[in-house]
């Protein structure tokens, strides 16, 4: 196993970077980034979650994870509002169903109770199958099962869900892309 540890200010370039490479031919995201562009979402969820100290990285970015803890949001009211017009920017008339995306998201995602939220995981390409990913989730979660939390995930890609549930986490609710091609599950893990 690699190391792994906490992100500081200097890794959001690298933790971005990792992200974005891991999610490139992700089912949900390559949809709604078919020209590239996750850099600057990503970089701006990465930003944001740095305020809760709750990034981790494995070995020299081979696999990052994002989370948000109890009670917390993935971005502040401001980096919200420049959400639409970033877009915008980006994808110009598609950025309305990309908003969708994030607001089907969201009502999925549950109000209680308190739980961490898997924001992002992902392994750089360079490190796929390696088990590496798997492993800083398993770290993850057995600190969170140390402090008895729940956690929450929404899988944007149905091939992760079996990896998922090795891991204890249970297939709770779905949603649809907007182009309604793809169910993505939303997934509840009890502390064990």
């Amino acid at each position: 196993m690699v190391e792994v540890r906490f992100a500081t200010e200097r890794d959001v370039d690298g933790v971005a970077a990792t992200l974005v490479a891991a999610f490139e031919a992700d089912p949900l995201w390559s949809w709604a980034f078919p020209q590239g562009g996750l850099a600057d979402l990503w970089g701006l969820l990465v930003s944001s979650a740095m305020r809760y100290s709750l990034i981790r990285v494995a070995g020299d970015y081979a696999a990052a994870s994002v989370w948000i803890p109890p009670g917390g949001t993935e971005l502040t009211a401001d980096e919200e509002g420049s959400l639409g017009p970033m877009l915008e920017g980006q994808v110009g008339p598609r950025a309305a169903e990309i908003i969708a995306l994030f607001e089907r998201m969201e009502r999925t995602h549950p109000d209680g109770p308190p739980h961490y939220y898997l924001s992002l995981l992902g392994t750089h390409p360079a490190h796929r199958g390696k088990g590496v990913g798997m492993a800083l989730l398993a770290e993850n979660l057995a600190d969170l099962d140390a402090e008895g939390a729940p956690a929450y995930l929404e899988s944007s890609n149905p091939e992760n869900d079996s990896r998922y549930e090795r891991l204890g986490f249970e297939r709770v609710g779905e949603f649809e892309r907007p182009d309604g091609q793809l169910t993505c599950s939303t997934m509840w893990r009890e502390p064990r």
